[in-house]
């Protein structure tokens, strides 16, 4: 596939946001490494960020700690030769956001939600040059990471995003849309079909039991099964992973390798917890998946989904048909 016919979708959770300056003014070399040497090279048309704790703010900061962050948040566009948008500061101090090749998406708009999150979501909506008429709904989003029935919540609130899937409501003439949604959902896929083998939570190697109760819920007779509340919401809403069509319908195996938990003690091991997930047609789009290695500079490695345009244009016009919801969890 050519680069003029691939759009490049892409999510990493660069931890901690590379670290604070060393001293003002100074980006630290962590993140310039993830930014310069990580994410450049790869030219994503649309890039979710999450954990952008030093590029953005709460409004109630002293000023210089909000000039860090928008030089910082400066920097990182004019690196990646990208537009960029953050949601606000959550519940916690890890926002999101979103990144795009303007190029590629000549229209972009923001939208923004409540604060009530642990972190809200970056809700871009976009536009794709073959099909003005048809609006892309794209979020980056970061789920609760000690909270199950939190996490269950704000999956919920983002199918609200998934519903402009069938009819966008702005549109009188009841046109069709598109919806991506990329985030570390801090919980596990449903386990049918993954190569990354299911927690034994009852294993001596758990030693975390704190965050044993973050990440599984307790069973009538004791035992501990893993959440993975997030992965069915949006499995029972028709949305689909685009790591799963890669393994499962391209034969590539390798998309379905774990994104963290390697460096982690007692958690229990290696996780798929990164994830994506595209509508019943941008889905079919999905050329090739892979999990980069970002060891040393993240716990979290990064995730690339590249789309043939040509095939997202046609799902964008509805010339294919949509694939039914679970149907890639084989």
């Amino acid at each position: 596939m050519s680069t003029q016919d691939r759009v490049r979708l892409m999510l990493w959770n660069l931890e901690r946001d590379g670290g604070p300056e060393p001293r003002p003014g100074v980006l630290p070399e962590r993140w310039r490494q993830g930014y310069e040497e990580v994410l450049k090279p790869q030219r994503p048309d649309w890039l979710a960020m999450l954990e952008l704790k030093y590029s953005q703010t709460r409004p109630d900061v002293a000023p210089a700690e909000k000039h860090a962050a928008e030089r910082r948040f400066t920097a990182a566009q004019q690196i990646l030769g990208m537009r960029g948008f953050r949601a606000a500061v959550g519940q916690r101090t890890n926002p999101t956001g979103v990144f795009i090749r303007e190029a590629v998406f000549p229209s972009a708009r923001q939208r923004h939600h409540p604060v009530g999150h642990s972190a809200p979501p970056t809700h871009v909506e976009l536009r794709l040059a073959e099909a003005p008429d048809v609006p892309i709904i794209t979020a980056s989003f970061h789920s609760a990471f000690c909270n199950p029935a939190q996490r269950r919540s704000e999956a919920m609130d983002l199918t609200e995003l998934v519903d402009k899937v069938k009819a966008h409501r702005t549109n009188p003439a009841g046109g069709h849309a598109a919806c991506w949604l990329f985030g570390d959902t801090n919980e596990y896929p449903v386990p049918v079909g993954e190569q990354v083998p299911a927690i034994d939570w009852s294993s001596p190697e758990v030693t975390d039991i704190v965050h044993r109760r973050h990440r599984a819920i307790k069973q009538p007779d004791g035992t501990w099964a893993s959440c993975t509340a997030v992965d069915e919401i949006m499995l029972d809403c028709g949305m689909h992973d685009p790591a799963r069509w890669a393994a499962h319908r391209l034969g590539q195996t390798t998309a379905l390798a774990a994104t963290a938990g390697y460096a982690a003690v007692g958690q229990g091991g290696p996780r798929r917890i990164d994830r994506g997930y595209l509508d019943a047609w941008s889905v079919q789009a999905v050329e090739n998946v892979r999990v980069l290695d970002t060891t040393g500079l993240s716990d979290h490695h990064a995730v690339i989904v590249d789309l043939s345009r040509r095939k997202l244009t046609e799902g964008l016009h509805r010339r294919t048909s949509a694939i039914a919801p679970w149907s890639l969890v084989v």
